[in-house]
């Protein structure tokens, strides 16, 4: 099962982030300097992917601005001589093929990922959501996902403990443990309130599908929200097909938040050689006064 497709959805309102989003899209918010969606396609591409189609909606013309050229603004930073922003800004449409497709309405995370049937065709592909950044100190997580489905040859999702208060918030995921860090899945609910869960292992923003999943997507009628959602298809397809979730080596960072939004930019902040010294003056002094 080689891989080397991706498709990142990034159609959502971004209502948790009103009113910036009412022009904004949430996936173009920066962490520090660097737009979320940057992070995203970066990680996709440290995983050996070459093709990746962005599911875009209205107002999110930006992301598509974001990976295509500026040739005033090259020329503007080559006669300035900044020669290192320069060489940044042309870096990021270098980073693969990247193709848009437009998502009319916004019908869920399914309905989205169904977009892209045309160009995956009959090939496995990663999906990564596009206002989370998963990252690792070692291999990206989408690799580990990836070498996961080529051992069973099978759809995989990533997935993380987290604490009973932000259950609701995920997709939930149970299972029995075959690996270490490897689940075979037995069900998936969208968004349970804890009491109806079946554990606190959450879908961690990043799935490998085999292209069967398309079949299912066309079967899923609209669900909570009255959107079509991927866990709903998922459960179908497990009935005909074994999956599997991988608890990854990594740290993800859910942008789609404003805590975990604000968290993320302290974090990265302190990693920038620019402003981290700074930073951390800054942090000790506001922890005295608070």
């Amino acid at each position: 099962m080689k891989i080397t497709k991706a498709v990142i959805p990034a159609a959502g309102f971004g209502t948790r982030f009103l009113p910036i989003t009412k022009a904004q899209p949430k996936e173009m918010i920066p962490i520090v300097d660097t737009p979320v969606i940057q992070y995203v396609v970066e990680e996709a591409v440290e995983s050996g992917i070459t093709d990746i189609l962005l599911i875009i909606g209205r107002g999110k013309r930006a992301v598509e601005e974001h990976f295509d050229r500026s040739f005033e603004l090259e020329n503007i930073l080559s006669e300035k001589k900044m020669f290192a922003e320069l060489e940044s800004i042309q870096q990021i449409t270098k980073m693969a093929n990247i193709h848009f497709i437009w998502q009319k309405e916004m019908r869920g995370l399914g309905d989205a990922i169904n977009h892209a049937r045309y160009h995956i065709g009959n090939e496995p592909f990663a999906v990564l959501l596009g206002d989370t950044i998963a990252r690792s100190s070692g291999k990206p997580v989408t690799q580990q996902l990836i070498d996961v489905a080529q051992k069973y040859d099978s759809s995989v999702v990533a997935i993380e403990e987290v604490t009973p208060d932000l259950v609701s918030r995920y997709g939930i995921m149970d299972g029995a443990w075959i690996e270490a860090n490897v689940l075979m899945a037995k069900s998936f609910v969208e968004k349970p309130p804890i009491e109806d869960a079946p554990s606190n292992l959450a879908i961690a923003s990043r799935y490998i599908f085999t292209p069967d999943i398309f079949k299912y997507l066309d079967d899923t009628k609209p669900g909570k929200n009255n959107e079509i959602q991927i866990t709903d298809a998922m459960t179908l397809m497990l009935k005909d097909h074994k999956m599997y979730g991988v608890k990854f080596d990594g740290q993800r960072y859910d942008i789609g938040h404003k805590f975990d939004f604000i968290k993320t930019n302290v974090l990265f902040g302190l990693e920038h050689e620019d402003i981290n010294e700074r930073l951390k003056i800054w942090i000790k002094e506001l922890a005295k006064r608070l």
